[in-house]
Order: structure tokens, then C-alpha cells, then sequence
């Protein structure tokens, strides 16, 4: 089966890093990761063992992976087209997973994380430039105004997620209108603005081989 099914708190300990998969869950003690910060399985605690130069590549793919909440195909896809750009591939395909319509809504506080910001793209919640989106991997692009349509507004998990809005805060690319329930793309993301420990370059080795 193609897509993964188990609990989600799992790839945090796989990955040794918080990937913030659930939510507000992610920022509370109840957070697996803070429990358990160990891989799962019987031999998780186990003493680390050197990893071959392919492990390592593979890791931090498999973690970007997660982090996104992409499949094999769509990330490759995404690296096959950073790959065509100008610049370097790997900061590209960074910028390139930044500017997909559910990272976007994440990033705009409209969701707790990324697979909610989903369904709530999928479910047809979010309008971009006044027009339904309902393609997750839709790039977003500067100027773009992104807004939750007016009947999805008194949704009870979309105002909460809006309320914690300061906790998570909002990247600098982007200028949110909290009241109006909207958010401008100011600019396009760029790698600096990323802070999450990623080593792009690895996957580029990776699919180089």
C-alpha cells in the first residue's frame, strides 16, 4: 500500500525530528516525540550504528517527505521539475514544496497542519484569487490572495487554528488579514526563510545517482 496508514508520531521518532504532523498535539506535552524521543520499534533504544552514505540520503528524503505528506511519485515529480529550473535544484524544490496551495493554507494558519490544510483544499474551503481550488499541489504564486470562502468561515476548527495563529507564527512571505480570513502572497519563499534542519542537497545526490 502506497500510502502510510500508521500512527503519524511514529516518522517523528523514525526521523529523530519534529516534523509536526498532528498539530497542536506536536506543540503540547502530550507530543510522542517529547515522550519518546527514540526510534519505535524493539530496537529503538539500541546504540546507534554508522549509516552508509545511501542511508543518509535516504533518510533526509523520506523526511521531506513526511513533512510535506507526499507520495513517491509527486516528490519525485516536484524534483524533476526543480531540476529543470534555473538555479540550484535543491533550494528549487524547497521553494517548490513551499508553494503548494496546502502548505500555503498551513503556513496561513488556516490549519493545524498540513494534511488538515488538505482536506481543507480538497473539500473546497479554500478560494485562491476568488476562484475554488480544490489541487493540493497547486503552486501558489507572488500576489496571489488565498482566502477561506464565506460559508466555510464559521467553521469551528478553522477559528481556532486562527486564534493559535501567533503561537505557530507566519512567515515573512506572507501577509495574513486574520479578520478577513484571508492572506496575500507577498513574495515567493525563499531558502533562507526555511528553518527547519533540511540538507536539500542529499536528495539531490540521491536521484543524481
Amino acid at each position: 500500500m502506497a500510502r502510510y496508514t500508521d500512527a503519524v508520531c511514529r516518522r517523528c521518532r523514525r526521523e529523530g525530528l519534529k516534523l509536526f504532523l498532528k498539530g497542536d498535539r506536536c506543540y503540547s506535552d502530550k507530543c510522542s516525540f517529547e515522550r519518546r524521543a527514540f526510534a519505535p520499534g524493539q530496537h529503538g533504544q539500541a546504540r546507534f550504528r554508522k549509516q552508509s552514505d545511501y542511508a543518509v540520503q535516504l533518510r533526509e528524503k523520506q523526511k521531506v517527505k513526511s513533512m510535506y505528506g507526499m507520495l513517491e511519485g509527486q516528490f519525485r515529480q516536484t524534483f524533476q521539475t526543480a531540476e529543470r529550473q534555473k538555479g540550484v535544484t535543491g533550494e528549487n524544490l524547497l521553494i517548490l514544496l513551499e508553494r503548494r496551495l496546502d502548505n500555503a493554507v498551513f503556513r496561513m494558519g488556516f490549519a493545524s497542519s498540513r494534511n488538515q490544510a488538505r482536506q481543507l483544499v480538497r473539500h473546497k474551503h479554500v478560494i485562491v484569487n476568488g476562484k475554488k481550488v480544490d489541487i493540493a499541489s497547486f503552486l501558489v504564486s507572488e500576489g496571489d490572495e488565498i482566502a477561506i470562502k464565506e460559508k466555510s468561515r464559521a467553521n469551528t476548527l478553522i477559528n481556532e487554528n486562527l486564534e493559535a495563529v501567533e503561537r505557530r507564527g507566519i512567515p515573512s512571505w506572507i501577509e495574513l488579514n486574520k479578520d478577513g480570513y484571508k492572506a496575500t502572497v507577498k513574495a515567493l519563499p525563499n531558502r533562507e526563510e526555511l528553518t527547519m534542519p533540511i540538507q536539500e542537497q542529499l536528495i539531490v545526490e540521491l536521484y543524481s545517482k
